[in-house]
C-alpha cells in the first residue's frame, strides 16, 4: 500500500485551497478529535513551512508532515512537525515511508543541518528506529505525552 503513494514537498503559496482544506481536515481529525488533545493547530507557522503531502493513486490525501527551516522552532535545527497519518491508512509501513520522507527533503533543503522534533512519547522507539535521539523528559503538550528528539543530518 505505501508504495502506491505520490509525495510533494512545496511551500505554502502553493498550496491550492482544496489541498489546504485537505491537510487541515487530516491535522484536526487526528490531533484534535480522535486524539482529543485540545491545542492551537493553527499557530501561523504554517505559512513559513514546507508542506509534504503523500497522496494514494486516487488522490486522497494520505500522509502528511511539515518542515521549519532552522531557527522557526529550533535555532539550530530543521524541525518536522504535524506528522499525521489517515486512520485507514495505518499499519502499513506509510508512517516510516513519510517520515524518511521528511528526513529526505530536510537534508535536500538544509544540508548538513540537525533535524529535530517533537515526538508523542509512545512513538519514542518509531523514532530511534529512524535515528532519533530523545533530549528531554517527558512533557504535556496538548495532553498527551511528547519527547524532543534530535536526529543529526548524515552530511553533517
Amino acid at each position: 500500500m505505501a508504495s502506491q503513494v505520490k509525495w510533494h514537498c512545496h511551500g505554502f503559496g502553493d498550496f491550492s485551497v482544496q489541498q489546504l482544506y485537505e491537510v487541515l481536515q487530516l491535522r484536526d481529525q487526528v490531533f484534535v478529535v480522535e486524539q482529543q488533545s485540545i491545542y492551537g493547530d493553527l499557530d501561523g507557522l504554517d505559512q513559513r513551512c514546507w508542506h509534504l503531502s503523500g497522496r494514494d493513486g486516487s488522490e486522497q490525501l494520505v500522509a502528511y508532515a511539515r518542515l521549519l527551516a532552522p531557527g522557526v522552532k529550533y535555532p539550530d535545527a530543521v524541525a518536522i512537525g504535524r506528522v499525521v497519518i489517515a486512520p485507514y491508512r495505518r499499519g502499513g509501513g506509510l508512517g516510516r515511508q513519510l517520515v524518511q520522507q521528511a528526513i529526505h527533503h530536510c537534508e535536500q533543503l538544509y544540508p548538513g543541518r540537525a533535524i529535530m522534533l517533537s515526538a508523542q512519547a509512545s512513538l519514542q522507539r518509531f523514532y530511534e528506529g529512524l535515528g532519533f535521539v530523545v533530549l528531554s523528559e517527558p512533557y504535556d503538550d496538548g495532553g498527551i505525552l511528547h519527547l524532543d528528539m534530535r536526529r543529526h543530518n548524515a552530511c553533517a
